[in-house]
């Protein structure tokens, strides 16, 4: 698939189907239960959601966080239908400073998703940082950068695990276009942490 209306057509449809799986896992509904708001990031606010399916969130409670209330808006997520799998970690002694939740769904074309959720205080110091990283980037891209991201993500072997911020940066801080320049640009630039790169 190189035509660019069939990447960008992808590309649509994917955005319009994760939005339809935020609502019907009642994903923002879980973590309201406990008295906690759920954010979308990455992707899917950014708007270059492509073939890798992930749907990620930021989740903020009133400190101090307690790893109770967490489990108990994840089993609510556990008990959809579709979910196959659910990961827990703690790293609030990191410099995440937050409880991770990694699912996975299938979806009912037996297509499969992952779901980030990501639980953090309210003051924690990443607190809304990656909204406005998405939204900045959002706001910055042109027709012509967001076919260039898209078709270089289109292009990225399946399986191979690279942030999205790492293309976001390549094409608007470094001007790459081709996956050959990507994949020496990548080389150049190794992804290590996190990245508080905005443009």
């Amino acid at each position: 698939m190189n035509d660019t209306h069939e990447i960008l057509a992808l590309a649509a449809a994917n955005q319009r189907r994760a939005h339809e799986i935020l609502r019907e896992l009642e994903l923002r509904e879980a973590w309201q239960a406990i008295g906690a708001r759920a954010e979308v990031v990455g992707s899917l606010r950014t708007g270059l959601l492509m073939k890798h399916l992930d749907i990620d969130l930021h989740i903020y409670s009133p400190a101090p966080l307690r790893p109770a209330d967490s489990f108990a808006a994840a089993a609510r997520v556990a008990e959809k239908p579709g979910i196959r799998r659910m990961e827990y970690g703690n790293l609030l002694d990191a410099e995440d400073c937050c409880l991770e939740w990694h699912a996975q769904y299938e979806d009912r074309d037996g297509r499969r998703w992952q779901i980030d959720l990501i639980h953090m205080a309210e003051n924690s110091p990443w607190a809304g940082y990656f909204e406005r990283v998405a939204d900045r980037i959002a706001a910055v891209l042109t027709p012509e950068t967001r076919e260039a991201i898209l078709r270089l993500k289109y292009e990225t072997p399946d399986g191979a695990k690279i942030p999205g911020i790492a293309y976001y940066k390549a094409v608007l801080a470094d001007g790459v276009r081709s996956h050959a320049e990507f994949t020496a640009w990548l080389q150049e630039h190794p992804v290590e942490g996190i990245v508080t790169w905005i443009p």
